[in-house]
């Protein structure tokens, strides 16, 4: 079964294109040039993954992801022209799991849906057609963890903390289940970063520091004396 990769674009012609190098991958594509088409698709089909365009002549992108994550846990690219570090701050806390501006490389666009693809279907335990599943060959890992009143639950891509439910985005989740699973080490954000995003680290990104300040709002953790998730100055984050 191919991998369902959704364009949002209201030009035609950036659509059409991404088209054709995500289709030369072996990946059926279907694309929608206005918000209310995206979102009807949306509702309807079987997604893998969703390039949004941020500017969009009826519903904005932000919105539609929005919308996706109200449901659904498949990776969100947002794709404009847009390039303050605000606007692409905005798009990964609603949800988002990576940003490309306009213009782009097509090249750089697949490798970048790949890479999202890859990370969750390893996230998620879900397997292209005609690739075989090495589990039994691998050692069985805890799919549940509680640590004082927080349980998360990789299965079921659930999490809870006292009992209530955290709604929490597909990239909040996977920084969680890391810490988590590292409980007691402390972890670079360098490290986070390349294990949770899959892409080499560049020096000045804010990115985790902007996911992990999301987390700690969500779970009522203080930044200042936190629970759960604390920030050991100079080194990274831990949950002990």
């Amino acid at each position: 079964m191919k991998r369902k990769i959704l364009i949002v674009d209201d030009e035609q012609s950036i659509a059409d294109l991404v088209e054709v190098y995500l289709s030369n991958e072996g990946m059926e594509v279907l694309k929608c040039y206005n918000g209310q088409d995206a979102l009807d698709c949306i509702k309807k089909e079987a997604l893998s993954l969703a390039v949004l365009d941020v500017m969009l002549p009826d519903i904005d992108g932000y919105k539609l992801c929005q919308e996706i994550r109200k449901e659904h846990f498949y990776p969100v690219i947002m794709l404009t022209a847009r390039t303050e570090d605000t606007d692409k701050i905005l798009g990964l806390t609603i949800g988002a799991d990576d940003y490309i501006t306009k213009p782009f490389n097509p090249l750089e666009l697949v490798a970048r849906v790949k890479t999202q693809l890859r990370r969750y279907e390893r996230y998620n335990h879900l397997l292209p057609a005609g690739v075989q599943s090495s589990s039994a060959a691998e050692p069985e890992r805890d799919s549940r963890i509680d640590i004082r009143g927080l349980t998360i639950d990789r299965d079921s891509h659930k999490c809870s903390l006292n009992g209530s439910t955290l709604s929490l985005t597909p990239r909040e989740f996977s920084i969680l289940w890391y810490l988590c699973e590292n409980k007691g080490r402390v972890i670079s954000s360098e490290e986070l970063f390349e294990q949770v995003w899959g892409e080499k680290f560049l020096d000045n990104n804010n990115t985790v520091m902007a996911h992990i300040g999301r987390l700690r709002e969500k779970m009522k953790d203080s930044g200042r004396r936190p629970k759960y998730i604390k920030t050991v100055w100079g080194v990274g984050y831990q949950i002990e």
